[in-house]
């Protein structure tokens, strides 16, 4: 990795061994400026205070060795990638501002797209894991992860069915619950439908009626209009000598027959005056016959009034108009049946909701021997690796305990009635034992600091054991340790490193001596900037290191002779 302005390091190269590598330095060199710059190059969230102060960003470059058909290889091709022989370049540049950009195989990519890449890359121990361990929760997912494939199957058919049970149990909860709600409106459904059905309205009479009304209520004046209509087209019986409309027209049309033959434009005015006496002739018959229809009886009118008030109360509640009214009784018609059949729905959901906790408690209890023949070997296997680091009478195991429950909350396991969620019925917790004859108390209680990192690490080496990533990374999680113990981790890690590349941060010189490659991290003062960079130690520069951390004198003849030491059982031990 290149890392460049992040944090208290200016410009710095840090060469990874393929084997273990230890990160070594002063407090405060900015040892943890090389995990977070991993943790950069691997998708992790972009903080800008980590920018140098007076640099415009921060860059970490890495370079990663990627086997051809690996997924990683896989995801960053589709991503765009390419890569150089079997290696990926991966840089990620953090501005002062806040602004995250990353590039993948020469290409720009979203950062989630390195996250992605991280699960099969590298995995990433440190302090916070530690303390995340410590939680019930996390210890449930860690003993799942340990058991893989052997939990995956039965987790995702109980996960399936718990959502099933959940999306049923709140439909039902709702239907029960909401039941005097449905009960009103169902009551006033029907009653805004028996009042539709007593009026028993038309589409469109409403129109029609107030058409009928605006004549009825003006029947006298239309017949008088209609008579001296009709008059003036045809004349008064009773007044010979009157002039009408249909006397002149007619004596028009003579007038121009007469003469139509001598010119082509009359004869065609002559055509269209015969058809005006045509048409006068035919509305002179409607209007005579108009006033014989027009029905002026006040009965009728009443009655046309009074059925309009009737639509009127109809439209006030349900509609403004007879069509909406008619609407509103299709669409509540059609609410009314399925409120009717929500006791159907109920007894369905019921009995739906009875036979997934029947097929959830099945699966629950697949789970639950899964975990309990895998949480045998998980503490099995973590105790094995305490007695390598220097616990050899410390137990781990686990417990599993179920939680009885109310009948309606919970399900049945082997006779009782337990609570469940959406990973099972189990309530997994790391126990240990540190010595003989001490009871099992949880890793939170039982544990001293030293004995706690130890436990941690253990479960670590094992994870690491059944991870198939390339790379380790550990963050001080020695914090704590010391003496024996600490040779006996750096001895433990020195044989994972065989069969995976280990990179561990710490500040024991017993760890460090292990290594195949140590780095220093060490500041540098000019009077106004503080610069680290990263050196590889090798030789006398080693020894110098490690005199210091034994002994804080990196000259002194007693640590110097310890260094030596340390190296020397290192290597004849590894």
């Amino acid at each position: 990795m290149r890392i460049r302005s992040l944090g208290v390091i200016d410009d710095a190269v840090v060469e990874l061994s393929p084997g273990f590598t230890a990160v070594t330095g002063e407090t405060g060199a900015g040892k943890t400026m090389v995990v977070t710059s991993l943790g950069l190059l691997l998708g992790g969230r972009a903080d800008p205070a980590l920018v140098r102060i007076g640099a415009k960003a921060a860059v970490v470059e890495g370079r990663i060795g990627v086997p051809a058909g690996a997924p990683a290889a896989l995801r960053a091709e589709e991503a765009g990638a390419e890569l150089d022989d079997g290696t990926l370049l991966i840089s990620r540049t953090v501005s002062a501002e806040g602004r995250s950009r990353a590039h993948l195989g020469g290409r720009s990519v979203p950062v989630g797209v390195l996250a992605e890449l991280a699960d099969d890359l590298v995995a990433v121990h440190g302090q916070t894991d530690q303390q995340g361990l410590l939680r019930p929760a996390r210890q449930r997912e860690a003993l799942d992860r340990y058991a893989g494939d052997a939990v995956t199957g039965p987790h995702t058919a109980y996960t399936a069915a718990y959502r099933g049970l959940r999306a049923v149990t709140a439909e039902l909860a709702e239907l029960t619950t909401r039941a005097r709600e449905r009960v009103q409106e169902a009551d006033l459904l029907r009653f805004g439908l028996d009042e539709i059905a007593a009026v028993a309205p038309r589409a469109g009479e409403d129109v029609e009626l107030a058409a009928e009304a605006e004549r009825l209520g003006h029947a006298e004046a239309l017949a008088s209009a209609a008579a001296l209509a009709h008059t003036a087209l045809v004349g008064d019986p009773e007044d010979p000598e009157g002039v009408d409309a249909a006397t002149l027209v007619s004596g028009a049309g003579r007038a121009l027959d007469a003469v139509r033959s001598h010119d082509p434009a009359l004869a065609a005015l002559a055509e269209r005056t015969g058809e005006i006496s045509i048409l006068l002739a035919d509305v002179a018959g409607e209007l005579a016959g108009y006033a014989d229809r027009l029905d002026a009886d006040p009965r009728r009118l009443s009655a046309v009034e009074e059925r309009r008030a009737a639509l009127a109360s109809l439209t006030r509640k349900y509609g403004d108009t007879v069509d909406s009214v008619l609407a509103w009784s299709d669409r509540s018609a059609a609410r009314l049946t399925e409120l009717d059949g929500d006791d159907g729905r109920i007894e369905e959901l019921t009995a739906e909701r009875d036979a997934l906790r029947a097929e959830l408690s099945v699966l629950a209890r697949t789970l639950t021997e899964v975990r309990t023949e895998a949480a045998a070997r998980f503490a099995e296997a973590v105790t094995e690796e305490l007695a390598s680091l220097a616990m050899p009478h410390a137990r781990v195991s686990f417990a599993l305990r179920l939680t009885e429950c109310d009948e309606d909350a919970g399900v049945e396991i082997d006779g009782r009635t337990v609570a469940y969620g959406p990973h099972g019925v189990d309530e997994v917790e790391l126990l240990l034992a540190p010595h003989p004859g001490a009871p099992p108390r949880p890793i939170a209680k039982g544990a001293s600091g030293g004995e706690l990192s130890r436990v941690m690490l253990a479960v670590e080496v094992v994870f690491a054991g059944t991870d198939p990533v390339p790379t380790y990374l550990f963050d001080e999680v020695d914090a704590g340790v010391g003496g024996r113990a600490a040779v006996e981790i750096g001895r433990r890690l020195a044989k994972l490193a065989k069969t995976a590349q280990v990179v561990v941060v710490t500040h024991l010189p017993q760890v460090a001596a292990f290594a195949d490659r140590q780095l220093l991290v060490e500041k540098t003062h000019d009077g106004s900037v503080t610069s680290s960079g990263v050196t590889v130690l090798e030789g006398e520069d080693r020894v110098r290191e490690l005199s210091r951390m034994l002994a804080g004198q990196e000259d002194s003849r007693a640590a110097r002779a310890h260094a030596e030491e340390l190296l020397a059982a290192a290597r004849t031990e590894v």
